[in-house]
C-alpha cells in the first residue's frame, strides 16, 4: 500500500477539521496550518543536519537568519 503524500495528509486533516467544527465559524486557519507544519519540519531538518543551522538553512532553502527567527518563534533549542 502506497503511503499518502504530505499534500494528501494536509487535505485529509483539513477536511476532518471542518467536519469536526461542524459549521462553526472558524478563523486563523493559515497560522494554524503553518505552525502545524513548520515546527515538525524544523525539528526533522535540524536533526538531519545534526544541529548545524547553516546546513539546515541550506536544506530548507532559507537563509540562516530566517531559520533563527523560526527557531525563536517555535522556541526550539539547538
Amino acid at each position: 500500500m502506497k503511503e499518502p503524500t504530505l499534500e494528501e495528509c494536509v487535505r485529509r486533516n483539513l477536511d476532518r477539521y471542518f467536519k469536526d467544527v461542524d459549521g462553526e465559524t472558524v478563523s486563523g486557519i493559515w497560522d494554524m496550518v503553518l505552525s502545524a507544519v513548520e515546527r515538525p519540519m524544523l525539528e526533522v531538518v535540524l536533526s538531519h543536519a545534526e544541529g548545524n543551522q547553516s546546513r539546515a538553512a541550506d536544506m530548507l532553502g532559507i537563509n540562516r537568519n530566517t531559520l533563527r527567527k523560526k527557531l525563536d518563534q517555535y522556541q526550539l533549542k539547538v
